[in-house]
């Protein structure tokens, strides 16, 4: 997966834009103004960080050398991962979309009168 393609994945979610609060090359990507990803997309290797399950992560920093915790983050419940190693782009892709949906805003339900 190249940087663009990251980027490409990342914005495809509903809601994602892209930020550069840190510095102008690292992109950071969020759904209702929080983080669930952030990449420096030009680096070589490239490496994105996602936010994750503490019980999952830490089964994925266990079996994966590519998967370390969080570069500047609360390693607990992020996730640094350097692409192009033993975490495939499928796997990737779907912890981009799990970190996605941890942040996402909740949809409220309808109060009921009556």
């Amino acid at each position: 997966m190249t940087g663009d393609e990251l980027r490409e994945h990342c914005l495809a979610l509903p809601g994602a834009v892209e930020e550069f609060p840190f510095h102008p090359e690292i992109s950071v990507f969020k759904v209702g103004g929080k983080i669930f990803a952030l990449s420096r997309l030009r680096d070589t290797p490239l490496q994105v960080s996602l936010k994750c399950e503490p019980l999952l992560a830490e089964s994925l920093r266990e079996s994966y050398t590519s998967i370390v915790p969080g570069y500047h983050l609360n390693k607990r419940h992020w996730l640094t991962i350097t692409l192009g190693a033993d975490a495939g782009d499928a796997m990737v892709r779907d912890l981009v979309e799990d970190s996605f949906d941890l942040v996402k805003p909740k949809r409220r339900r309808a109060r009921r009168t009556g």
